[in-house]
């Protein structure tokens, strides 16, 4: 499929999403949301790959936010819908996507494009990142699952202070906050996210899909977390992947799994 806003490379059962919108760091309007829900609902149903790594084009900018132009006269309830409509088919979507998704935050990740990076399973960030919720400075709170996936991640009172400031914090204070897992030079960035990727690989992906699920769980209203482990640990001992993983063990070889 041919895509304005988005770029795709399947390279190994990698594929990397470029958000390629350089002129407008990447923001993200409505045909990029859209563009980026095909992208990753076709992936997801695609044997070619096995993880998704997620990334801005250039080297300033992962996404610098919402296009603003696009909101900036809603009234309160195309403002509920423009929030409701993004959680649910890029935000939520990409929490949920049964294969893992890496964010390679490499620029500024701010408003909308933060909320992004936060939907991905986990975040790799270059020096030169900057993160932060600036939404209040335009009278307006994140819409896309900030205000709930930023206290998850760093904590409340930390989340409080970078929404009500709508301040920003370097890579190395992400770091060091738990909102992104590494940090490495930006030329360095997609290599270093690929070196996961290829060790993600190695393990099974029905395990993984299952492993997703059940982490989730943990933070969503109505779910316990528990007993959503315990029936998928159960659902694995049925998966061709857990007969070879254990066989191979025992055989004191490879697993060579088939997601099955």
């Amino acid at each position: 499929m041919n895509y304005e806003n988005i770029l795709i490379a399947t390279e190994n059962n990698i594929t990397t999403i470029t958000i390629n919108r350089p002129t407008k760091l990447n923001a993200l309007n409505k045909a990029t949301i859209l563009e980026l829900h095909s992208a990753f609902e076709t992936l997801e149903k695609s044997y070619d790959t096995r993880v998704i790594i997620l990334t801005g084009s250039g080297e300033k900018a992962f996404v610098a936010g919402a296009d603003i132009a696009e909101f900036a006269h809603f009234s309160i309830e195309e403002g509920v819908q423009l929030a409701a409509q993004g959680q649910e088919i890029l935000f939520n979507f990409v929490e949920n996507l049964k294969i893992p998704v890496i964010a390679a935050v490499n620029g500024f990740a701010l408003g909308g494009g933060l909320e992004l990076a936060m939907a991905c399973h986990f975040r790799i960030a270059s020096d030169n990142a900057k993160m932060g919720l600036p939404e209040v400075s335009l009278g307006v709170i994140p819409g896309y699952g900030g205000t709930q996936r930023l206290p998850q991640l760093i904590g409340k009172g930390r989340a409080m202070e970078m929404i009500m400031t709508a301040g920003m914090v370097t890579a190395d204070e992400a770091y060091r906050t738990g909102l992104v897992n590494h940090v490495v030079p930006q030329a360095e960035l997609l290599d270093y996210c690929n070196g996961i990727a290829q060790r993600i690989m190695k393990n099974s992906p029905l395990a993984i899909t299952k492993a997703i699920n059940a982490i989730n769980a943990n933070f969503k209203d109505g779910e316990n977390g528990y007993e959503t482990e315990i029936k998928a640990f159960g659902k694995c001992f049925g998966t061709g992947d857990f007969k070879e993983g254990t066989t191979a063990f025992l055989e004191k070889r490879k697993a060579v799994f088939t997601g099955e």
